[in-house]
């Protein structure tokens, strides 16, 4: 327990008498000071017991003693130890009606009681909660390490954490969301603190932050040695932390950062080894791959499973915060649920074989989705540290080349199209004339009918329309010539301008096909 002016006045040495505060005489004391400057504020940091005798100070007049009481009481000083039969028998009414006023404790020392020996009460007081707060600190860490090297790790932590604080505990992973909480009703109200948990996750480790409202004071730090952020820790308590519980928190954040270290090389093992069983399945030996992996990700090849691949969203950049990022998006989803997941990190890009409708998946999902909205409202296109991704089909074992292929094609697509993800599935899809808004295949049909726009600007026929009408109609002469509404001579006429013009022949079904390709892309709309 902290020492306070109700402690003095108990402790039977010193035979303190209270004169006025009596409300008041909880409050602690930092240290006891004597000082017989009429203006001792200067000197002052808050918290102290001032010893004074009124040697310089008037203490029989009201208001110097009025103004004395107050400046004291606005500079933090906790109590006045008044000496009498030093200067004065006893102690001056001016002094006692102004501490009365100001709510300060004034206390009464006796002339046997030297200023001496309530310094040496205090500062013994001070050791000794001191002491009390290092040793239950050590227990704390004693605690809590046992409890790290438990079975349940990081959640018993955290149980014991919240004990010694008398509060709650959150772990949060990269991504900001809760991984653990103690007790369990605090997971609800650590999950409220996401944005400013991500908040901290921008700046350097290590960081902290002081959070919350009225329900309580939370203090957030965040875990690992690097210029990156592992994860988070989250103390929730009703007051500031006092020394012991502080010791606490400062062990739960260096045993959950070795923790988080520790597991960050495993996963640097995991991903090594990850890269290798990608390799075997490319090369088509999912046999070898399966027994390379064992049980890491033996449940994940099983099928079925996708393909993901994310780029910078612009070509040519180096985004690799932005897809350490989205692998630790992926695999704090899927560790949440439990699935296993491949994660394949490559210079400038990030390959993830992940469970078909699973967790990681639909992470990237919502990835999307909130840089679709943000696009959205913005009316802007991609910003410089933002991913494209592409989403292969439901592959098996011995089809990862194809879903590989898959992913590359969907992901080039959905650059193309400023799209921040496209599915394979959706390409294959219905009909490949959303494909033909390729700038470059625009390009290549702008110049195939140039020749016959610019013969139908000088009004010498029709030819791209009958051009069209002939080939919609799979080259039924009267069909198509109805529908232009012309003799089906003229139409033959006009496609034999089209052959003159082109220097090409309409038998030819390559030729039919460029030029249908050619007429759909200059009318598609880009998008």
């Amino acid at each position: 327990m902290p020492l306070t002016l109700a402690s003095l006045v108990q402790h039977s040495a010193l035979k303190l008498s209270v004169r006025a505060g009596e409300s008041r005489l909880d409050t602690p004391v930092r240290w006891a000071h004597v000082s017989e400057l009429a203006d001792p504020v200067p000197y002052m940091e808050g918290g102290e017991l001032l010893l004074i005798t009124a040697m310089k100070l008037d203490a029989d007049d009201p208001q110097e003693m009025r103004a004395y009481v107050r400046r004291l009481a606005a500079a933090g000083v906790v109590g006045i130890g008044f000496a009498i039969g030093v200067n004065y028998e006893a102690v001056p009414e001016a002094l006692v009606e102004a501490a009365r006023t100001e709510d300060m404790p004034l206390l009464e020392v006796p002339r046997r009681t030297p200023f001496l020996a309530i310094s040496k009460a205090v500062s013994a007081a001070l050791a000794a909660d001191q002491y009390r707060a290092v040793t239950a600190g050590f227990e704390a860490q004693r605690e809590l390490t046992r409890a790290a090297l438990s079975a349940d790790g990081p959640a018993e932590l955290l149980a014991k954490l919240a004990a010694h604080v008398h509060g709650w505990a959150a772990l949060y992973d990269t991504s900001g969301a809760v991984v653990a909480a103690a007790p369990d009703w605090a997971a609800r109200r650590a999950a409220r603190l996401t944005p400013d948990v991500e908040r901290l996750r921008e700046r350097p480790a290590p960081a902290s932050a002081v959070v919350g409202g009225s329900e309580d004071r939370v203090e957030l730090q965040s875990l690992g040695t690097g210029r990156r952020a592992r994860g988070a820790l989250a103390v929730g308590t009703g007051a500031p932390l006092g020394t012991a519980e502080r010791y606490a928190v400062h062990s739960a954040v260096a045993l959950l950062t070795l923790t988080t270290e520790r597991s960050r090389s495993l996963h640097d093992a995991e991903s090594r080894l990850g890269a290798a069983v990608l390799r075997m399945l490319l090369a088509d030996e999912p046999d070898h791959a399966r027994a390379v992996a064992g049980d890491l990700y033996g449940s994940l090849l099983d099928a079925p499973f996708r393909l993901v691949v994310a780029e910078p969203a612009l070509a040519g950049t180096a985004q690799p915060e932005g897809l350490a990022l989205l692998a630790d998006t992926v695999e704090s989803a899927a560790a949440r649920t439990g699935e296993a997941l491949l994660v394949v990190p490559e210079p400038g890009r990030l390959v993830v074989l992940a469970s078909d409708a699973g967790a990681a998946v639909q992470a990237c999902t919502d990835h999307a989705e909130t840089l679709e909205a943000r696009r959205g409202r913005d009316a802007a296109g991609p910003e410089p540290d933002e991913l494209v991704i592409g989403l292969s089909a439901p592959a098996g074992p011995g089809g990862v080349a194809a879903a590989l292929k898959q992913a590359d094609q969907a992901l080039a697509v959905a650059r193309r199209r400023g799209r921040p993800m496209v599915e394979h599935e959706d390409m294959a899809a219905g009909s490949v004339l959303p494909l033909l808004a390729d700038d470059a295949v625009r390009a290549f049909a702008d110049g195939t009918l140039r020749a016959l726009r610019e013969h139908d600007a000088t009004g010498r026929g029709d030819l791209v329309a009958s051009l069209q009408a002939w080939l919609s109609r799979h080259g039924q002469w009267d069909a198509a010539a109805a529908d232009l509404g012309v003799h089906r001579h003229t139409l033959r006429y006009r496609m034999k301008r089209v052959e003159e013009i082109l220097g090409r022949s309409l038998e030819d079904p390559d030729v039919r096909m460029e030029l249908w390709l050619a007429l759909k892309a200059t009318s598609t709309t880009p998008g």
